[in-house]
């Protein structure tokens, strides 16, 4: 009886253990769906199109995915983690070329996906000032999470825009 005891707690103690950074892993999750489709989208546009934007006064492709890149390291650093040093928030919507603006995202990706796992499950609560508005260091994953969503939703508008057919859409045949 001791030891069927013994068993049962130390699979609660298991359980318990896999739901350490639910939240976290959950969200980093699906950061990494959005991301993927994010970035195939990104590459089938044309050198030529990452200047594309649909109007003077909004950005561009580029400007876009830089945006995006920038979002994820502000928002990383009002939870307390900086980003790297080699990275200048202020001069990041001013990278050229296809190859670079995809390498300045995947770097962003990389950051935020690994701070989002650093965030501990205790400081889920916790109240950080985003300058934008006063709000849990969760609704801060979860912005996030909606912001790369965002902009993802602003690419396809403007691959269609340009006769691109989001590549996760193509038919199969």
């Amino acid at each position: 009886m001791k030891k069927l005891l013994s068993a049962i707690l130390c699979l609660c103690a298991l359980g318990t253990f896999a739901q350490d950074n639910l939240v976290q892993n959950s969200i980093n999750g699906m950061l990494d769906f959005n991301n993927e489709r994010f970035l195939s989208l990104v590459e089938a546009f044309s050198e030529e199109q990452m200047e594309w934007r649909p109007m003077e006064g909004v950005r561009s492709v580029g400007e876009t995915v830089l945006h995006t890149a920038g979002a994820n390291y502000f928002l990383a650093s009002k939870m307390g983690f900086p980003p790297p040093e080699d990275v200048d928030m202020m001069k990041l919507e001013s990278i050229k070329g296809k190859e670079n603006i995809i390498a300045a995202y995947k770097k962003s990706a990389a950051f935020i996906k690994e701070k989002i796992g650093a965030v501990e499950s205790g400081k889920l609560g916790e109240e950080v000032d985003f300058g934008f508005a006063k709000m849990s260091n969760l609704s801060g994953l979860l912005v996030i999470l909606e912001h790369n969503g965002e902009h993802k939703g602003q690419l396809i508008a403007y691959a269609r825009s340009n006769g691109i057919v989001p590549p996760w859409s193509v038919q199969q045949n």
